[in-house]
């Protein structure tokens, strides 16, 4: 973690210091020509000592059970199928639109039952290139060709964004290295859908022991800043098939979209006056936080003075340190209990 120089002021958040600007270059205050000076400090956040609290953001059908099969059904509702590429030949035993459907679990107690299936149903994708399913703002599905605009999550500023999906590798006979693409995106201007975040998923023994308890893969967008192109563009998700042809075969099992973002706690607006230096602290309202101040980053937390404890009812309060002597002094805002 750098601590840029002595003259700099940074705002930061999750851990990290971003965001960075200049306290000589911040405008005098009228009859207050040395105020700059005490206000050369840098606030941080103690992203190790968080534990934010995630906003469920609802994604339509996140769990495939839409309709209602009673074994299997081509038919996804609120999933916009990938269009078949023109290489691929359906003279061979599938359709391209077969390649993705839902299907019941088995009861309990079947050798081939998932056990921790989310409700009762789950999704197939064969592991073909291009195979796969995408849903945001302007997608379709099965039955309504123009969009029903129900999934209409934002990408928004100041908040991070976590993907989490259940897969099972291996299915029938899926050899190692096989790999499926699960990803967040935007459309541009051209609609074309354009990856913010993705994590890539492998097939191996190490990962996959069996094809009977799904697991839990994320994606992350990190707190989206005002610049970002995303920046206030609809939440895309995707589950794409990325396997080399070589190696192509098998199929994924997939269940339990989740989606959550998090308002990230930041330490902004620092200033001056009266001579007392102060800030405002951003968080999810209703949290606790206790203020810490050194004048080394580099000391232990223990090592670090308590100047308090701040609820955060509302999102936002400010927050003013009296005793601002020094030239130079940080700021951490860690989350209470």
């Amino acid at each position: 973690m750098s601590t840029q120089n002595a003259g700099r002021s940074c705002l930061a958040h999750d851990g990290v210091i971003d965001r960075p600007f200049d306290v000589k270059r911040m405008p005098p205050r009228p009859g207050r020509p040395g105020w700059l000076a005490a206000a050369a400090g840098v606030l941080v956040l103690s992203g190790w000592a968080l534990s934010l609290r995630a906003e469920t953001i609802p994604v339509p059908n996140a769990s495939f059970e839409s309709p209602v099969t009673t074994y299997v059904d081509t038919r996804i509702d609120s999933w916009q199928k990938t269009p078949k590429p023109f290489w691929y030949d359906e003279s061979g035993g599938f359709l391209w639109g077969q390649l993705t459907g839902l299907f019941k679990n088995t009861e309990p107690g079947k050798p081939d039952h998932i056990d921790n299936c989310d409700g009762s149903q789950a999704i197939f994708l064969f592991a073909v290139p291009e195979v796969g399913l995408f849903q945001d703002y302007d997608s379709t599905d099965w039955a309504n060709a123009t969009p029903t605009h129900a999934f209409d999550a934002k990408f928004e500023v100041g908040k991070s964004c976590d993907l989490t999906v259940g897969v099972i590798g291996g299915g029938m006979g899926m050899v190692s290295n096989v790999t499926l693409q699960i990803s967040l995106y935007y459309r541009d201007g051209a609609s074309n859908r354009v990856t913010v975040a993705a994590t890539s998923v492998t097939n191996t023994p190490t990962v996959f022991s069996n094809t009977t308890h799904l697991v839990d893969f994320q994606v992350r967008v990190p707190a989206v800043k005002a610049g970002d192109a995303w920046a206030g563009q609809n939440i895309g998700v995707q589950l794409l098939s990325t396997v080399d042809p070589a190696l192509a075969g098998g199929f994924w099992d997939v269940d339990n979209i989740r989606l959550t973002s998090i308002r990230e706690p930041i330490l902004r607006g620092a200033a001056l006056t009266s001579g007392q230096f102060g800030f405002t602290l951003e968080s999810e309202p209703g949290l606790r936080f206790e203020i810490l101040a050194s004048t080394d980053l580099a000391l232990p937390l223990a090592h670090w003075t308590s100047l308090g404890t701040v609820p955060n009812v509302t999102g936002n309060v400010p927050f003013t340190d009296p005793a601002t002597a020094s030239p130079r002094r940080f700021y951490r805002a860690r989350e209470l209990p």
